[in-house]
C-alpha cells in the first residue's frame, strides 16, 4: 500500500519579520490624531462597524452593477446576442454566414482566457465561490485574498458570457466577501468583526444582483456567517439595504423574474405538493453527486496543464449547447418561458437532465460560476414537468402549471444547499409572488428534510469536506478542556459559619479579595455560597436579622478533577466564586473564580509559546533559519484542523512533521475525549489539532493540509500529494 506523502508544511509558512511589525507600528505612532483616534473607532466601536458595513454594502452592490455588465458585454462578444438562451440555435449576432456552429468553440476560446487567469492569479476562484466563503469564514477568521474580487470578476463573467452554464450568485457572493474582507484587513479589525464584513459583502451581492435584499441578509447569516446574533444581524441588513439601493438605481425596482401571479385553488393540492417537494429532494441530491462525480472524473482523465483543462472541456460544452441551445450562460428566458406553460413536457425533462449536465460539465472543467441558478433552473423545469402531469391527471384539482414550476425552484435549491428560510425568501422576492407562499414553505421544508437524510453534506460543504473542512462539524479541542479545576483554584477563603449575621457578613465580604464566600455548618459540610448579590438583595428587603445560611447561594460545587469548560459553566450560573471538593461527598479544599480561569488559561497559552520559541517548529539545523520567533502572544493564532482523509501528516509522529517555525501543538481532540499530546503522539485520521502558529502562517498551513486533501483525489502516480504541496512556493 501506498505510504502517506510527506508534506513540508514548514516551507509553507512564514511569519512576518520583526521589523516589519516595529516598523508598522512607529509609523502608527507618527500618524495625526485625528486619524489614529478614526482607526479606533472604525475598529473597536458599533458605530465603526456600521459605518464599515455601509461601505461594503455600497461596495457589494457596485460591484454586482459592474459584473452584470460585464456579463452582458462578453454576451455580446461571444455570441452577438444579448442573451444567446433566449434566441435558440440562432445564427452568430455578428456575422450570419458564421451561422450557430459558433456555439461548438466559443466554450473553447472562453477557456483559453479565464484558464490561465485563474490558474496565474487567483485559483480559488475556480468553481462556484461560496465555498471558498465559507472556508474563509470557518478557518481564516475572514481572510481572504484582495485580488479574488477582481480575478472572480472577469473569470465568472468569460466564462458566463462563453456559454458556461453556471449562475452569477457564486462570483458576486465572492466577490462582494472579499471586498469586505479587503476593507477589514486594512482597517485591522478583530477576526470576529472580520467575519461579519464578509457577510455583509455576500449580503450585499445577492441583494443588488437580484433585486432581493432580505434574502441577501438570510443568505450571509444562514449560510455564510451561519450565526443569527442582533450586532450580526443589524449590520447585514444596513449593507444589503444599502447594496440594493444600487442595484434598483442601476437596473430598476420590478421583481428579477417578471411571472404570472399564482394561487392555492383547493387544499388537495397540497398533496401534490407533497410530491413535488419529495422529487425535487431527489433531484437536488442528484445534483450534488453529479456535480462532484464529474469533477472527480475529470481530476482522473485530464493529465495536461490545469490552465488549458477549461479549454479543452470547453469543446464537449461546446456539443451539448449545440444540441441544447437553451442552456447557454444563466438561461433565465428558458426558465421563464416554461413557468408561463409554453414549453412542453419532454423537452422540460430534456431541458432538467441537460441542466444538471451542462453545469456540472462546466465546474469540472475548471470553469467558474455558481450553482444557485443552475438549481432554480432545474426546479423550474421538475415543477412545471410536474404541474403538465397533474393537470393532465386531475385537472379538476390542480393548479396552474406555473404555480408548480415557482415552487420547484425554491425546493431544488432547498434540497441542494439545505438554506430553507433563504429558499423561501428569495423565491419570494425574485417573483414577488405572496400567493402560494404555504405551499412553497411546505415544499421547501419536506425538500430540505429528505435531502439531510439522503446526504449529509450540501452542495456548498461537500467541496470543503472533500479538503477536509468540515463547517458543520463539532468544536475541536481547546485549552479549556485539558485545563482542570485543580490547575486553576485557589486557597480556600475563610469560610462562613451558617450563623453568621448579616453585619459580619459584610464586613467578611469587604476584606475578602474574593466575589463570595463558602458558608459552611458546625462540622464543616459546605452549605452555598454568600456574595454581593444575596447581600444585596437582603439590604433591599431590610432583612437585618438574616444568617449567612438564610443568604446562602446553594449552587453546586466543583470537583478537582473537572475541566475548566465545565468548571466556567457553573461559575456563570452562580454569578460569584464556587468552592472546590476533593470529592463529591468531600470537604472543600480550594476556591475557583473567573479570574483564576482566565489565569489558567493565559498560563497554559504561554507555555505554549514558550515551547514553541525555545524548539522553533523545526527539528535539527533548520531551526537556525527559522528566524526571530515572534515576541508575544498578539503575533500568533490558534488554528484548528482536521486531518478528514489518510494523506500526510496522518500516521505521523508529531516530533516528526515539520511544522511551521515557532508552531507547537496545544491539544488534540480524538472522538469525545481531548488530551494534551507529546511529541511520541502518532496522529489518525479524524483527529482535530489545536496548534499555536505565528498569525503569518496559520492560512498558508491550512492551505498546506486542506491542499492534500484535495489532492488525495487526483494523485496521478508520477508526482504524489504530497509532492505538489512541498514543492509549492510560499507567499510573502
Amino acid at each position: 500500500m501506498k505510504q502517506p506523502s510527506r508534506v513540508d508544511l514548514a516551507t509553507q509558512s512564514s511569519h512576518e519579520p520583526r521589523g516589519d511589525v516595529l516598523a508598522r507600528a512607529d509609523r502608527a505612532r507618527h500618524l495625526p490624531a485625528s486619524v489614529r483616534k478614526a482607526h479606533g473607532w472604525l475598529r473597536a466601536t458599533p458605530g465603526g462597524l456600521v459605518a464599515l458595513a455601509l461601505a461594503v454594502g455600497a461596495g457589494a452592490g457596485a460591484g454586482a452593477v459592474v459584473f452584470r455588465y460585464l456579463i452582458l458585454g462578453f454576451t455580446y462578444l461571444f455570441s452577438g446576442h444579448r442573451d444567446y438562451s433566449a434566441v435558440g440555435r440562432a445564427a452568430y449576432g455578428y456575422d450570419h454566414e458564421i451561422g450557430f456552429w459558433f456555439v461548438l468553440f466559443a466554450p473553447v476560446l472562453g477557456g483559453l482566457l479565464y484558464g490561465p487567469l485563474i490558474h496565474l492569479f487567483a485559483r480559488e476562484a475556480r468553481g462556484h465561490g461560496v465555498p471558498e466563503v465559507m472556508l474563509a469564514v470557518a478557518e481564516r477568521g475572514g481572510r481572504i485574498r484582495p485580488q479574488v474580487a477582481v480575478i472572480k470578476s472577469f473569470a465568472s463573467a468569460l466564462c458566463i458570457g462563453s456559454g458556461g452554464s453556471v449562475g452569477r450568485e457564486g462570483p458576486i457572493v465572492q466577490i462582494g466577501s472579499a471586498l469586505g474582507s479587503t476593507i477589514g484587513q486594512l482597517i485591522r479589525i478583530p477576526e470576529s468583526r472580520l467575519r461579519v464584513l464578509v457577510a455583509c459583502g455576500a449580503a450585499g451581492g445577492i441583494s443588488a444582483t437580484f433585486n432581493a435584499p432580505i434574502a441577501g441578509v438570510f443568505f450571509g447569516l444562514e449560510l455564510i456567517l451561519r450565526d443569527f446574533e442582533a450586532e450580526s444581524f443589524g449590520v447585514v441588513v444596513l449593507a444589503s439595504f444599502v447594496a440594493d439601493i444600487i442595484g434598483r438605481a442601476a437596473f430598476g425596482s420590478h421583481p428579477f423574474l417578471r411571472l404570472p401571479a399564482f394561487e392555492l385553488h383547493s387544499p388537495v393540492e397540497y398533496v401534490f405538493y407533497l410530491g413535488l417537494g419529495l422529487l425535487a429532494s431527489l433531484v437536488g441530491v442528484a445534483f450534488i453527486r453529479v456535480l462532484y462525480g464529474s469533477e472527480d472524473l475529470a481530476d482522473r482523465l485530464w493529465r495536461g496543464p490545469e490552465w488549458l483543462r477549461p479549454a479543452a472541456g470547453g469543446l464537449l460544452l461546446g456539443v451539448l449547447l449545440l444540441a441544447l441551445p437553451q442552456l447557454y450562460g444563466v438561461g433565465y428566458p428558458p426558465l421563464e418561458q416554461a413557468i408561463r406553460g409554453h414549453t412542453v413536457l419532454w423537452l422540460l425533462l430534456v431541458l432538467l437532465a441537460g441542466k444538471i449536465l451542462a453545469t456540472s460539465l462546466t465546474i469540472a472543467i475548471g470553469g467558474s460560476g455558481g450553482v444557485f441558478a443552475p438549481s432554480l433552473f432545474m426546479g423550474a423545469m421538475l415543477g412545471s414537468a410536474y404541474g403538465v402531469a397533474v393537470n393532465h391527471v386531475a385537472p379538476s384539482l390542480s393548479g396552474p402549471v406555473g404555480a408548480y414550476g415557482i415552487v420547484g425552484m425554491g425546493a431544488v435549491f432547498a434540497a441542494a444547499a439545505r438554506a430553507p428560510i433563504t429558499a423561501v425568501i428569495i423565491i419570494f422576492e425574485l417573483t414577488g409572488n405572496y400567493r402560494i407562499i404555504l405551499p412553497l414553505m411546505f415544499a421547501i421544508a419536506l425538500a430540505a428534510g429528505i435531502s439531510s437524510l439522503l446526504s449529509r453534506d450540501t452542495i456548498y460543504t461537500l467541496k470543503l469536506r472533500r479538503r477536509g473542512i468540515d463547517v458543520m462539524r463539532g468544536r475541536g479541542a481547546n485549552l479549556m478542556q485539558l485545563l482542570t479545576v485543580a490547575d486553576a483554584m485557589q486557597p480556600l477563603p475563610t469560610s462562613l459559619r451558617a450563623d453568621t449575621p448579616l453585619s459580619e457578613a459584610i464586613a467578611r465580604l469587604s476584606e475578602s479579595a474574593s466575589d463570595g464566600l463558602p458558608v459552611v455548618d458546625d462540622g464543616g459540610r459546605y452549605l452555598g455560597t454568600l456574595g454581593w448579590q444575596q447581600v444585596e438583595q437582603a439590604m433591599r428587603d431590610n432583612a437585618l436579622d438574616a444568617r449567612a445560611c438564610d443568604l446562602a447561594q446553594p449552587v453546586p460545587p466543583l470537583t478537582r478533577s473537572e475541566t475548566l469548560e465545565e468548571a466556567l459553566g457553573a461559575l456563570l450560573r452562580a454569578h460569584s466564586g464556587l468552592p472546590v471538593l476533593a470529592a463529591p461527598d468531600g470537604g472543600a479544599v480550594g476556591w475557583l473564580t473567573h479570574l483564576d480561569v482566565l489565569r489558567a488559561y493565559d498560563s497554559r497559552l504561554r507555555q505554549g509559546l514558550a515551547q514553541a520559541r525555545r524548539h522553533g517548529g523545526r527539528p535539527g539545523p533548520e531551526r537556525a533559519r527559522a528566524g526571530d520567533p515572534p515576541a508575544h502572544l498578539g503575533a500568533y493564532r490558534v488554528v484548528d484542523l482536521e486531518l478528514a482523509t489518510n494523506q500526510f501528516p496522518v500516521g505521523q509522529m508529531i516530533s516528526d512533521i515539520p511544522w511551521p517555525p515557532h508552531s507547537t501543538v496545544l491539544a488534540i481532540r480524538r472522538g469525545e475525549r481531548s488530551f494534551r499530546p507529546d511529541g511520541r503522539e502518532r496522529l489518525q485520521k479524524g483527529d482535530r489539532l489545536s496548534l499555536l502558529v505565528p498569525t503569518a502562517a496559520a492560512d498558508r498551513l491550512v492551505d498546506a493540509i486542506t491542499a492534500a486533501g484535495s489532492r488525495d483525489r487526483r494523485d496521478d502516480g508520477d508526482r504524489t500529494a504530497g509532492d505538489h504541496i512541498a514543492n509549492r512556493k510560499s507567499g510573502p
